[in-house]
């Protein structure tokens, strides 16, 4: 017989299945909650203990700091996979083979062509306009030049939105970041593969050629990869729940891009700069900070270290920290910026206080850090995380869309006045 949840009321028992999935995670299943009680619905502020949905993409348990992607540990994905052979497993459930991943490379780079017209759109934006903001208004503003609906059972449209979104999305950024440096827009070259593309149309000037580093490419590709998916967060929920309404897969994702540039999201990265800019500005004394940070008193948070979900460590900072390190070497940095940050690393990896706590850096500490190095203006780390969130949102959204999901509509406590007369104008 199959487990049960029970929920007693006013005397009253109700029975509800309890699921398990496949790493023994256990859910209650409440759907009928509400049906069969009369009306009782479940209050749970930001989600933080229901279920949305069954999904079979990313594993994620944070006290173990574990983090796996349809089964395959995260730190084998980062070392041996490409950001695309990451992107098909995510998608389409498997890694390809050598056919497949050449296939989806060449679709991939036949929709990297915007139209034109996409450029009057971004002069419509000032120049001081957030990279953020006009990567999602771009994006929306591709359902206007692809309006056609996509049949989510044909595996073919599938497909095609999918390689369109991948081939785009980056040109879109690229280009956000040049109105907001004031360069001209770059396009895809389709003789260099697809991280190559997005450091050549961010940084290629035309008097130039551009010559990809093998270490810088290597450090983007890692942190990219390290920000495919990560379950059901904030802005992963958002593109599942606007596709939940049939909207298309670019309108989905613009509103995903909304979502995670909320500094409580996708800002953390660029927190992690400004607090280092915060304590060069103070005098650079690093272990003033510390104490300050260790001060329950002091509102001064060290920033980048520690994880809401990840109460132990973060696995992708593990892996990314090495590709910090070669990229500093490699570029022989010596911003002040980046002495303070690998100060404040030493002190976290050594420090009681930090060890105890489980204050570890993050991988938004990490990808902060190398960003910087990378001459990456603060206002597009956010953009980057975007691009190597992409796929995540992509899977996401697809796999909802094939499951059928229902339209998402939460339900609310109502806590407002009761019913009240009418009061005319001259008795208010």
């Amino acid at each position: 017989m199959s487990e049960i949840g029970v929920f007693e009321f006013k005397g009253k028992r109700y029975e509800f299945p309890v699921e398990v999935g496949t790493e023994n995670e256990i859910s209650i299943n409440i759907k009928t909650l509400r049906g069969s009680t009369g009306g009782i619905i479940t209050l749970d502020p930001g989600f933080k203990n229901t279920g949305s949905c069954k999904s079979e993409i990313t594993f994620l348990d944070g006290e173990k700091g574990i983090l796996r992607h349809r089964g395959y540990a995260i730190e084998e994905l980062a070392k041996k996979a490409s950001f695309l052979e990451v992107a098909y497993l995510l998608i389409f459930g498997e890694l390809p083979t050598k056919a497949q991943l050449t296939k989806f490379e060449g679709d991939i780079k036949k929709n990297s062509l915007v139209n034109e017209e996409i450029k009057d759109i971004l002069d419509g934006f000032p120049r001081s306009a957030h990279p953020m903001g006009v990567l999602s208004s771009l994006t929306g503003a591709l359902t206007a030049f692809h309006p056609k609906y996509t049949d989510v059972h044909s595996e073919e449209e599938m497909y095609k939105a999918i390689t369109k979104i991948l081939g785009k999305f980056p040109v879109l950024a690229a280009w956000a970041h040049a109105k907001n440096e004031g360069m001209p827009f770059n396009y895809a070259d389709n003789s260099l593969d697809y991280i190559e593309n997005i450091l050549m149309m961010m940084y290629k000037i035309p008097t130039e050629k551009y010559i990809p580093n093998p270490v810088v490419k290597k450090a983007m590709e890692e942190l990219l990869i390290l920000h495919q998916d990560h379950e059901q967060n904030c802005s992963t929920s958002t593109v599942r729940l606007v596709g939940s309404s049939h909207a298309s897969l670019f309108a989905s994702v613009s509103a995903g891009v909304s979502a995670l540039w909320g500094p409580l999201h996708g800002g953390a990265n660029q927190a992690v700069i400004e607090m280092l800019n915060e304590i060069i500005a103070d005098g650079g004394d690093v272990d003033k900070f510390i104490n300050r940070a260790k001060d329950k008193n002091d509102p001064f948070r060290l920033m980048g270290f520690g994880h809401r979900v990840y109460k132990n460590f973060d696995p992708r900072a593990l892996i990314i920290k090495k590709s910090a390190d070669a990229v500093f070497e490699s570029l022989g940095v010596t911003d002040p910026a980046l002495k303070v940050a690998k100060h404040l690393e030493e002190v976290a990896l050594s420090d009681p206080y930090f060890k105890e706590r489980k204050l570890f850096p993050n991988v938004d500490f990490y990808s902060g850090i190398i960003y910087k190095a990378l001459g990456i203006p603060v206002e597009m780390f956010t953009v980057m995380f975007a691009i190597g969130r992409l796929p995540g949102w992509i899977a996401q959204w697809r796999e909802m869309r094939m499951n059928n999901e229902p339209i998402g509509r939460p339900r609310q406590l109502y806590t407002g006045e009761t019913i009240r007369d009418f009061k005319e104008m001259s008795k208010r």
